[in-house]
């Protein structure tokens, strides 16, 4: 299907005699024509990131947005902005389906489009605009079949992600027998599941996925559903019992949920088990996205944070589980994945991707039942006592050694010692006695999932 779009893009440019490009809706790149010559400025900043990224930037997206290509049904002429990075005018075809937009076409202007006549407001359009404008519908079509069947594969895989072990045979045979019908798939292909966090639900029309090598569906989740029980297991017992377990309401001692809080989850296939390349390449292409790291105020911010930690949740970031060669192990797949993405999103240092074998701690602490924190600790955590809690997650995460501590937080080691005498104080918890240690680092780290 890469290929049809290619050809009607190329079509389109030899039409208009100009270089033209295919997007998506959320400005993903499908497809390009020949940029012909040695000029450089053939092509502009926004245009050549486009290229090289496959996606523009949220920034560029709002705004050629401004201009109503959404609403559009006819080509608009953009005028170009050096300021904006966009030197050179484009004609801009909305791809439609039914009414739907799809995605745009775009044409650089190098002035001989100038005075070519777009139609609208009564006037006919040139006849090359109107044909350009049929082949602009034609790819509307494909890319309707196309986000059609995605969704098709994503909604079997929400199924399957939040199936109950009693209906995961069947829910998981489904979904085979719909990827072998529409990607060809094959049983005993490693795969993988990558979680966004948190991901922009709000725009349904939108066709989600860019066309990525690897990627085979997609669905939006509630972080915050509970995980499926274990086999042999009564529901009651396990729901609650995961970290991401909570309930839709707050919990003990008034900790917000983050139920309502949506993540993407992506199916990816491996070339062989255990080699997380594809993942990582489609974990990094949708953070670009402008719907990665969009979520509710209350998503945005760590609990931790809402209590004066000095840590804020990151926009966004996206987290990988272990590769599995049966659909039916995908639900706990999609568990490391997401524990993964809440992890990644409360330590700087893991970075904005990471692999749930790749978590150290916080594969247990993760796994953690989202209540209050621990009666000695929450105290630490109020916003007055701010500096105070990084001071002794800092000295934990130091092996309670005084000199790297004084040295990472910048301060003397006698206020170093000041600090920590007040966080005993304030907890009633010895520094000195290991077992109090623990129970303090885990209660800190916890507090910024």
């Amino acid at each position: 299907m890469r290929g049809d779009y290619q050809q009607l893009v190329d079509e389109i440019s030899a039409a208009l005699g100009a270089p033209a490009t295919l997007e998506d809706r959320d400005f993903g790149l499908i497809a390009f024509g020949a940029h012909e010559g040695d000029d450089d400025e053939v092509m502009d900043p926004v245009r050549t990131r486009s290229i090289l990224q496959r996606r523009s930037s949220a920034a560029v997206r709002a705004w050629f947005e401004a201009f109503g290509i959404a609403r559009a049904r006819t080509a608009l002429r953009i005028p170009p902005d050096p300021a904006a990075g966009v030197f050179k005018g484009r004609i801009c075809l909305p791809v439609r389906h039914r009414g739907i937009v799809h995605g745009y076409v775009w044409l650089l202007d190098d002035g001989h489009l100038t005075d070519l006549e777009l139609g609208g407001r009564g006037a006919p359009a040139d006849p090359r605009i109107a044909q350009a404008m049929e082949t602009a519908a034609r790819i509307g079509a494909l890319l309707a079949d196309e986000a059609r069947a995605g969704s098709e594969l994503g909604d079997l895989l929400r199924e399957l992600l939040a199936s109950q072990p009693a209906g995961r045979a069947a829910t998981a045979a489904a979904l085979h027998e719909a990827l072998r019908d529409t990607l060809r798939f094959t049983p005993g292909v490693p795969l993988t599941v990558v979680a966004v966090l948190p991901w922009d639900t709000s725009d349904t029309d939108v066709a989600p996925l860019p066309s990525l090598p690897g990627l085979l569906a997609a669905c939006a989740l509630p972080a915050g559903s509970p995980a499926p029980p274990a086999e042999g297991a009564d529901e009651a017992d396990n729901a609650p019992q995961h970290g991401n377990g909570h309930q839709g309401r707050s919990g003990a001692g008034g900790r917000p949920s983050s139920a309502a809080v949506p993540a993407l989850a992506a199916l990816v296939r491996l070339r062989s088990a255990g080699a997380l390349t594809p993942a990582h390449a489609v974990a990094e292409h949708l953070l670009r996205s402008p719907r990665a790291g969009a979520a509710p105020a209350e998503g945005r911010v760590s609990r931790g944070a809402s209590r004066g930690h000095p840590s804020p949740l990151r926009p966004g970031a996206a987290g990988i589980g272990v590769g599995t060669t049966e659909l039916t192990d995908l639900p706990a797949t999609w568990r490391e994945a997401l524990d993964a993405a809440r992890a990644a999103r409360a330590e700087p240092r893991l970075g904005p991707i990471t692999q749930w074998d790749a978590l150290g701690p916080y594969r247990m602490l993760t796994a953690l039942p989202g209540t209050a924190p621990d009666p000695a600790v929450g105290p630490l955590l109020s916003p007055a006592h701010a500096e105070l809690a990084r001071t002794a997650e800092v000295f934990l995460d130091c092996a309670g050694q005084a000199s790297r501590t004084a040295q990472a937080l910048g301060i003397h080691r006698q206020t170093l010692y000041y600090r920590l005498g007040r966080v005993e104080k304030l907890t009633g918890l010895d520094l000195a006695d290991g077992e109090h240690r623990l129970l303090l680092h885990m209660a800190l780290k916890a507090a910024r999932l």
